[in-house]
């Protein structure tokens, strides 16, 4: 059984993609669902088919366990079920951003915890909608190591969604290249309230976008990955946001929908980051600060 916590568009996405005989949701703290979730969803191909899946009941053991919470929320959710898991049940962190899943491998090194870097593009229009937006891959690889070995049999239940899932060895450098993205992107679409290929031609994209870049590419040499030209960062961002110019950033849902930001772990990390090394990040935590000041709003 595959159980998956946290029943946004990712989950959603997991859970209508994944055998139905498979899979449940694991229902928050406090909370006993006592009809299964519905919803329906809308494929790539363009068809809308209705999907119904189980809760976890409490006497079940999962076989591997999805996470697809909101970066803020990780830790806090799997500390209530934890006790409730067998201590071989591999666990698969989907946050946005970095610092959820050091947070998670810390607490628990030694169970065998994964992380996951997807492109696979998913919305929630509605509370009972979801759209597969974008066909993209996803990656897995270990955080602890307890998780080398079970990588290869994670990728191989993952990929019975028909998703394409690759094996991963080196997860954090996939995530720091996801985060430069996302830090290039998300808090300006936020911002602008625009979707991804719109902030291309805003002046405060056009303003701040090399500061950002000169920034990132110090502060990941600080963090020993590998070392690349502030150029070729914006050159990154800007053909990622050309490509899914017509998509909503989930930190612009996230706003227009009243949720809380994922801002803490995406420029909010990178300016924590760059304290530790004492490096300077001014852009970053004005991105940081102005969209944190959207959710307060």
């Amino acid at each position: 059984m595959i159980a998956i916590l946290g029943a946004g568009a990712m989950g959603r996405l997991w859970a209508a993609s994944l055998p139905a005989d498979e899979t449940a949701f694991i229902a928050r703290p406090g909370h006993s669902p006592s009809t299964p979730l519905s919803y329906n969803f809308l494929a790539l191909d363009g068809t809308e088919r209705s999907v119904t899946l189980p809760w976890l009941a409490p006497s079940q053991s999962p076989d591997l366990l999805l996470v697809t919470t909101k970066a803020g929320d990780t830790l806090t959710a799997l500390e209530a079920i934890a006790d409730s898991l067998q201590p071989t049940v591999p666990i698969v962190l989907f946050q946005n951003g970095l610092g959820s899943q050091q947070q998670v491998a810390e607490r628990w090194p030694e169970r065998p915890i994964l992380a996951a870097s997807t492109t696979e593009g998913a919305n929630r229009p509605s509370p009972d909608r979801v759209v597969h937006a974008g066909a993209g891959a996803t990656w897995l690889g270990p955080m602890t190591a307890p998780a080398n070995a079970v990588l290869a049999e994670c990728v191989k239940a993952l990929a019975s969604s028909g998703l394409t899932v690759h094996p991963e060895s080196d997860i954090l450098g996939r995530l720091w290249q996801k985060l430069v993205v996302n830090a290039g992107i998300n808090p300006f679409t936020a911002l602008l309230d625009c979707p991804n290929g719109d902030i291309l031609h805003a002046d405060l994209f056009l303003n701040h976008i090399d500061g950002l870049c000169e920034e990132i590419a110090r502060l990941m040499v600080a963090a020993c990955q590998p070392e690349q030209a502030p150029s070729a960062l914006r050159e990154r961002i800007e053909i990622i946001a050309r490509n899914t110019a017509r998509n909503t950033s989930s930190m612009r849902s996230d706003v227009q929908n009243g949720r809380t930001t994922e801002i803490d772990y995406i420029n909010g990390f990178l300016v924590r980051l760059g304290r530790s090394k004492g490096i300077a990040t001014p852009v970053n935590q004005m991105l940081a600060e102005r969209v944190q000041q959207l959710s307060l709003n």
